[in-house]
């Protein structure tokens, strides 16, 4: 497959839009850190949000106060989801048990 190419109007426009959503991800997961969201809000985010349904449901994990890189590893291996798994990509019952798993 080849890539398009595009021109450099295009390309910068398009490197805007990423960082963007880098920026966009990056503030929810601070937000997610100092408590000022919850899981539930975030993955009600994401459905609205394509950014945000991108975010990997790893990153979103971490991101979570007091869960670590293998918490996080085992929590997603206990419900049976990837590693690589996007926000947008969750099932009914995965998305169900891990609000049941973060709701306080």
């Amino acid at each position: 497959m080849d890539v398009p190419s595009l021109t450099p109007q295009q390309r910068a426009a398009a490197l805007e839009k990423a960082a963007q959503a880098r920026r966009e991800r990056a503030d929810v997961k601070a937000r997610l850190k100092r408590r000022e969201l919850t899981l539930a809000q975030v993955i009600e985010m994401a459905e609205s949000q394509p950014a945000i349904a991108k975010m990997p449901v790893f990153s979103l994990l971490k991101a979570l106060p007091r869960v670590g890189t293998t918490t996080a590893r085992e929590i997603m291996d206990e419900i049976g989801i990837s590693e690589a798994r996007r926000i947008r990509g969750l099932g009914e019952h995965q998305r169900a048990e891990l609000l049941r798993r973060f709701s306080h």
